[in-house]
């Protein structure tokens, strides 16, 4: 074991043998790509069946504490980017990982969170084949962001998307809401908030493959990260030109999410997500969806929250509990806590 250093130093980006140490030993002995040379060679019999379609996305990721409950960064950087395959249709096959690494941070803290991955990416079935690692100075990043991208493969005939939606298709999420951001809003700790609540961050490959295999007319699938479910939905509507109502009392959400964000004065339709997926699909399909998504795991507390149907383009409403409604808008930045 060549690296003994048990920090970050500058030397570890200088490009030379403590750089090659710490991705020796750090990562690719983790990750174990396929050869070592800075390209992966991607071949599979997924990619030779006649109409498949490749699909790609890239993410960056940010988080403090970068150790959270539920999770690390290194598993919401996985699971961010499956989940962007997925809620397209792809099934997840290969990812890229980049490390932003500040001066100072531990070392054990990185091989803590490329284990996250390592154990991630082997349960979602997707493998990390190549990457890159810089060091910045002190004080230049918050210890570690990573970017990564993914590589997918869409079978012949599946085409789902937002202007797929159509007038009375149903709106379904595969669990509780706001797990996510209101668990990293209480591990700050500046907020003396205590709380059991872990992150819901979750790989959704497997989960979407068995959805669309029950329900094949699903028509658009998304999954609620920043923003939320709200900004989800906005977008959706809006892409698809239709209106969406929602019904309060059909929300999961849990009492320790309400309370969190009762204090804070936050909304939880707006909170981060990081294992959650809102889905389109017909009210005939509905019942074979909602049983598939409920075999497993990540959906077991599925739910229908409400309808696509005609009406003002992009406009998101809210049935609440009294027989009113409100408007679900989307967040201009931030969400602010109230003050009085």
């Amino acid at each position: 074991m060549a690296l003994r250093d048990t920090h970050v130093t500058m030397a570890h980006g200088g490009g030379g043998r403590a750089m090659r140490d710490l991705i020796d030993e750090v990562f690719t002995s983790v990750f174990q790509p396929p050869g070592s040379e800075d390209q992966a060679r991607l071949t599979g019999t997924a990619l030779q069946e006649p109409g498949a379609r490749l699909a790609f996305t890239t993410d960056s990721f940010v988080v403090t504490p970068l150790e959270f409950p539920g999770g690390d960064i290194g598993k919401l950087a996985v699971c961010g980017t499956v989940n962007d395959l997925a809620v397209g249709g792809a099934r997840p096959l290969w990812l890229s990982a980049a490390f932003i690494i500040e001066e100072g941070c531990e070392i054990a803290l990185l091989r803590r969170i490329v284990a996250t991955m390592a154990a991630e990416a082997d349960k979602a079935g997707v493998r990390i084949v190549t990457g890159d690692t810089k060091v910045v100075e002190r004080g230049k990043a918050d210890g570690v962001f990573i970017t990564t991208a993914g590589v997918g493969v869409i079978p012949p005939g599946r085409d789902i998307g937002a202007a797929r939606i159509r007038p009375g298709d149903v709106v379904i999420v595969n669990g509780v809401l706001g797990d996510h951001g209101a668990a990293i809003l209480a591990a700050r700790g500046d907020l003396a908030l205590s709380t059991d609540l872990a992150s819901d961050c979750a790989g959704l490959g497997h989960l979407m493959q068995a959805a669309l295999a029950a329900a094949p007319g699903i028509s658009a699938a998304r999954d609620c990260t920043r923003g939320g479910l709200a900004s989800a939905l906005n977008e959706m509507a809006a892409e698809a030109g239709l209106a969406v109502e929602i019904q309060e009392t059909a929300l999961p959400l849990r009492p320790e999410v309400v309370g969190v964000c009762e204090i804070l004065g936050l909304d939880p339709l707006y909170l981060a997500n990081e294992g959650r997926l809102v889905l389109f699909c017909p009210e005939a399909e509905a019942t074979a969806a909602l049983a598939a998504l409920r075999s497993l795991p990540e959906g077991r507390d599925s739910t229908v929250i409400g309808r696509a149907s005609q009406g003002q383009a992009g406009r998101v409403t809210l049935r609440t509990a009294f027989g009113g409604a409100r408007i679900v808008d989307m967040l201009v930045g931030e969400q602010l806590p109230r003050i009085c």
